[in-house]
């Protein structure tokens, strides 16, 4: 190593903040925002260390404070520690979903057991634990707020849960499987995210392009293009590039190419199979869950959710799966009618599934989705759920070019309070397919509400990928994604509305089996008369969608819901089966294959996802042995939204009172079955989720919804 020569006093070396930008406080208008034009992939890892070292000192701060432990000198202090790593996390978070390339992925690699060993040397730091324990069992806790003791109630079960008990040696051992899960769900998407790079359909002429509409002809020929492969057409390997395809081709060799490629991401028997990887990932599950003091993983996750057992979660899933499976069976003799009627000469297969499905919807409730799909302009619908969440929670929206993006497809809106024009945070929105970014559709929050150490507003974006089209012509959307996008503004709404005092209570960190109630909720007013009639715009004509569609619509809400329901539950079921199965070696595509068997899973019908691309269970524990969560939400969902109509309309200002005030800005701060008879007046049953998918509906039980 060179040495620098001695003929000067060497120079004072910057602190890191300095000479990181990284790590400095977020800056600029709105309360500070983060600085994406400052971030080099070679900043993350100096960033990541120093920040780590910082939080490192400022809970050995708390954890050796010689002061008998109180809620401020511990659970509130705890509330302000690690304030810059958050901050490096989200912005280093960003880069994994959005803007990966081989470079990031290397320190993804490196950094992932890192972070994760971090993690475990705080949860198991004894001194740091022995006072949070002292506040939590303190006759004194009886005189804090109630947010104040679920917030202690929160930080001393995450402890215990994360095995703060444990131990010398159990402690150790569960480091060692924690830091090698980390390696392991990174390694599971990095596969997934290569594998829907690396498989393409290519279509070479205009007898591929068969049947397709001219949104979706346009989409492809624009991914072409970006590949360098301009006048042909490209169908990627992402939901919002299959889906279309397999609607609306009428080249069956080609669906089922696309299909293949699809359902086969991470189980093409390669260097990137995740089969492997899925198996000694429940394996160091159930040991975890074991060390732990849990019967098996699905125990442990489901301890604190709503379901609180895998036990009530698997048998809503089996009081839905039968009728749901009756239905898929009734929707395939229908399509499989149109396809005899054709002449056609096969029984329907799972590539064939969307595309006579749609012939169903066309010839039994005259519904074409190329008649609705030039009514959808994606921009339009923006300007719509702007609407919405102007008339339900009073705010406004207002583009705003002062603060730094991540990527020139990234806009940026302030929020405000209507009535008051207070600030109240901001949305970013990232709504395109590219290279490096995962699939699907998601909500994140950069910045947490809170208010303890003064007013600090949040900020939250909804990332999509849909397919971007030619420079000046509006983006086309189906029903279904605009359903989604919905969805996901109603997850940013959740962290919007937030209106509690201590970050780790705020937005949408709640129960994972609650956290999807308010987004799925928001999807019911996309077909509201009021969005439709005004955003609902012919991209062409500029002509609101006609009443009569609209009743068509409205007719046919009900079609399909046996594959929608089957699709999804069957990914739901396999995962929760999988963490039930303890320390059983597991080898997936066998387990997928037998529970789907034993389960008389239709053979028209994949898993929404399959085991080696199930990147909610498998790329993280976020939905491990949760799935169910959205099938638990929509049990609320449909019973909420039928308070609305049990009103004035899904525009009722009183019941929209009460859903803010109770739901939406509460964030954790009680628990979240109390919160939803507060708005409800009393409990969800099943019945409004089976009238919602119109599926037969039992009878309720004496002292439950109807």
């Amino acid at each position: 190593m060179a040495t620098a020569p001695q003929t000067s006093a060497p120079a004072t070396p910057a602190a890191p903040e300095q000479s990181n930008p990284l790590l400095a406080k977020w800056t600029g208008p709105h309360g500070g925002v983060p600085p994406f034009d400052q971030v080099k992939v070679e900043l993350f890892k100096p960033a990541l260390e120093a920040a780590i070292e910082k939080t490192r000192g400022e809970l050995a701060a708390i954890a050796n404070d010689t002061a008998a432990p109180t809620f401020e000198n511990t659970i509130v202090a705890l509330e302000s520690a690690g304030k810059t790593q958050g901050d490096v996390e989200t912005l280093y978070g960003i880069w994994s979903s959005s803007m990966s390339g081989p470079e990031f992925q290397a320190l993804e690699r490196e950094m992932a057991p890192k972070l994760a060993a971090f993690d475990d040397e705080i949860y198991q730091n004894e001194a740091l634990f022995r006072r949070i324990e002292a506040v939590y069992q303190s006759p004194d806790k009886a005189k804090l707020t109630p947010e104040q003791q679920r917030l202690a109630w929160l930080h001393y079960t995450r402890f215990v849960r994360s095995g703060a008990k444990l131990d010398a040696a159990a402690k150790q051992k569960l480091a060692a499987i924690n830091q090698r899960l980390a390696s392991l769900y990174t390694n599971f998407s990095q596969n997934v995210l290569a594998d829907e790079e690396g498989y393409t359909v290519v279509l070479e002429s205009e007898a591929d392009l068969a049947g397709l509409p001219d949104s979706v002809r346009a989409g492809a020929a624009a991914a072409a293009e970006s590949r360098g492969q301009k006048g042909k057409w490209v169908i990627t390997n992402t939901r919002s590039s299959m889906e279309p395809f397999l609607t609306y081709s009428s080249r069956r060799d080609l669906r089922e190419k696309v299909w293949r490629n699809y359902v086969n991401r991470g189980d093409n028997g390669d260097a990137r199979d995740n089969n492997a990887i899925i198996a000694e990932i429940l394996k160091l599950r159930a040991e975890r869950a074991t060390l732990l003091g849990y019967k098996t993983h699905a125990h442990w996750r489901l301890e604190n959710a709503m379901a609180r057992t895998p036990e009530r979660a698997m048998e809503l899933m089996e009081a839905v799966w039968k009728p749901a499976v009756a239905r898929v069976h009734e929707e395939v003799a229908d399509m499989q009618a149109v396809a005899n009627q054709e002449g056609a000469k096969f029984k329907i297969e799972p590539w064939d599934y969307r595309y006579y499905a749609e012939k169903v919807r066309k010839a039994k409730y005259d519904l074409d989705q190329n008649e609705v799909k030039p009514y959808l302009q994606l921009e339009k619908l923006r300007e719509g759920m702007f609407w919405v969440a102007g008339e339900l929670f009073g705010f406004a929206f207002t583009p705003v070019t002062d603060v730094p993006v991540f990527h020139p497809d990234v806009r940026v809106w302030e929020v405000k309070d209507q009535a008051s024009g207070r600030h109240v945070g901001l949305w970013y929105f990232d709504p395109y397919a590219r290279k490096g970014k995962r699939s699907g559709a998601w909500m994140n929050a950069y910045r947490s509400q809170e208010r303890f150490r003064g007013e600090v507003t949040t900020i939250v974006s909804n990332n999509s990928n849909f397919v971007k089209g030619q420079p000046g012509e509006p983006v086309l959307i189906s029903w279904e994604d605009a359903s989604t996008l919905f969805h996901e503004f109603g997850h940013a709404l959740h962290g919007l509305s937030s209106n509690v005092t201590y970050p780790s209570l705020a937005g949408t960190a709640v129960a994972r089996d609650y956290v999807e109630f308010p987004s799925q909720l928001l999807e019911h007013w996309l077909s509201t008369p009021e969005v439709l009639n005004t955003y609902a715009l012919h991209y062409q004509t500029g002509k609101p969608i006609p009443q009569a569609l609209v009743d068509r619509i409205e007719k046919a809400a009900t079609f399909n819901q046996g594959f929608g329901t089957v699709e999804y539950l069957a990914s739901a079921l396999v995962d929760m089966k999988l963490h039930l199965a303890g320390a059983t070696p597991i080898d997936a595509d066998a387990f997928e294959r037998d529970t789907l068997n034993a389960l008389g899973m239709p053979k028209e019908i994949v898993m929404r996802h399959r085991t080696p691309q199930f990147g909610h269970v498998f790329a993280g524990d976020g939905y491990s042995a949760g799935y169910y969560s959205y099938l638990w939400s929509d049990t609320l969902t449909a019973d909420a939204y039928e308070r609305f109509t049990e009103g004035k309309g899904a525009y009722d200002k009183d019941v929209a009172a009460l859903l803010r005030k109770h739901v939406f800005s509460v964030g954790n701060t009680l628990d979240p079955a109390e919160a939803y008879r507060a708005f409800r007046g009393r409990e969800a049953g099943i019945q409004a989720l089976m009238r919602k998918r119109g599926f037969p509906v039992p009878a309720a039980p004496k002292n439950a919804a109807k």
